[in-house]
């Protein structure tokens, strides 16, 4: 009976106290009846290896305990965990574009052995792995508390569920040794109707509500690599291209990052703040339009600053068409150097994003006019 009463004070230890002396007694009664069965069959009271033996049957006390708990009784639940293993996807593709734009700076630039650059890639993307998931599931763990789970979740649409069609071609099965074994690894086209690449791409869409939530997790992940939270090995400046033609990069990086680094803050808060409104919201059209336009002014007004004020503009800069593509001839030509590429590429892309932004804010007044949910961004 020591063992008994030793099993239900740490049992009780793990109840809440308004119903912890009701559901002692209650599984006080259970064992007791249990353990006067099996003493009944063998004839002679129990050793302690049998009465461990039963108390083991009833399980654990942290176990037995979580059935009488309110609330979840999981990390994430089967229902959220589906959009928390999309969120780590998201996440970690965001983070590890980050980490090879950084490798790829690095091993270019020459300022370390290229095993030496990618071992510290891999550490920090290790790292930054670990901080992602922790803060997504941080965010599952209140989320599965919530009494009212968001309308995403349970308001989905079957219009909405072409994204998941995707994952059909890459059936693991076909991975496997019986499936090539048996002559099937090039059969896929006979097993069902092939598909155009239009129907390909309309098919393998995101949902609005999908693209609102990667949106915000991957804007969630620049915003912790920018600011230094993402333990990401951070790119600085001066490790961009040094001195070329007599124009220090690093330098002219470095003050660009000093001027953008709250504007690019602020922009990245709002929106996040901006997706994640659309996702409570449905990811409405005119909503999301009427984002696209203020966000994609504000991507415009950005890229219109490198070009005619920050530390690049001099460089950059042109003043008419004509001497735009005159520059475009000449890194073609190849004929003024890697000096002239350089700043030529650089060129082509900050016209290249601002036309992008253009186009972004054109589409985007469009759906708000129509207010197309199919169309919503």
């Amino acid at each position: 009976m020591d063992l008994v009463e030793r099993y239900l004070n740490a049992l009780a230890a793990q109840l809440p106290k308004a119903v912890r002396e009701d559901i002692v007694a209650e599984l006080r009664d259970e064992i007791i009846g249990r353990l006067e069965a099996l003493e009944a069959r063998l004839g002679r009271p129990a050793t302690d290896d049998e009465v461990e033996g039963l108390l083991r049957e009833v399980g654990h006390p942290l176990s037995v305990a979580a059935r009488y708990r309110p609330g979840p009784q999981a990390l994430i639940g089967p229902t959220l965990y589906p959009w928390w293993l999309f969120g780590a996807k998201v996440g970690l593709v965001v983070m590890a574009g980050f980490t090879l734009v950084g490798l790829a700076v690095r091993v270019l630039v020459g300022d370390i052995y290229v095993g030496q650059a990618v071992g510290q890639a891999f550490a920090s993307l290790f790292s930054g792995a670990v901080t992602v998931v922790g803060l997504l599931t941080i965010a599952g763990f209140i989320l599965e508390r919530q009494e009212k789970k968001p309308d995403f979740i349970a308001q989905w649409r079957v219009k909405d569920l072409g994204v998941f069609e995707l994952g059909g071609d890459f059936d693991a099965e076909r991975w496997t040794s019986d499936r090539i074994a048996r002559g099937e690894w090039f059969s896929r086209g006979r097993e069902r109707p092939s598909k155009s690449g239009r129907e390909v791409r309309k098919g393998a869409q995101m949902s609005p509500v999908a693209r609102a939530a990667a949106s915000a997790i991957g804007w969630s992940v620049m915003l912790l690599w920018w600011t230094g939270l993402l333990q990401i090995r951070p790119i600085q400046p001066e490790e961009w291209a040094g001195v070329v033609d007599g124009v220090n990069y690093g330098r002219i990086l470095g003050q660009m990052f000093a001027v953008a680094y709250w504007p690019v803050i602020l922009f990245a808060v709002c929106r996040i703040g901006f997706d994640l409104m659309r996702v409570i919201a449905g990811a409405n059209a005119r909503l999301t339009a009427a984002g696209d336009i203020l966000f994609g002014l504000a991507a415009a007004w950005g890229v219109l600053w490198i070009w005619f004020w920050s530390a690049l503009s001099p460089v950059i800069w042109v003043g008419t068409a004509t001497a735009f593509f005159e520059r475009i001839r000449i890194l073609i030509d190849r004929s003024g150097g890697q000096e002239a590429s350089l700043a030529t590429i650089l060129m082509v892309v900050v016209v290249w994003a601002f036309a992008v932004e253009v186009a972004r804010i054109v589409r985007a007044g469009a759906r708000l006019a129509a207010g197309a949910d199919k169309k919503a961004a």
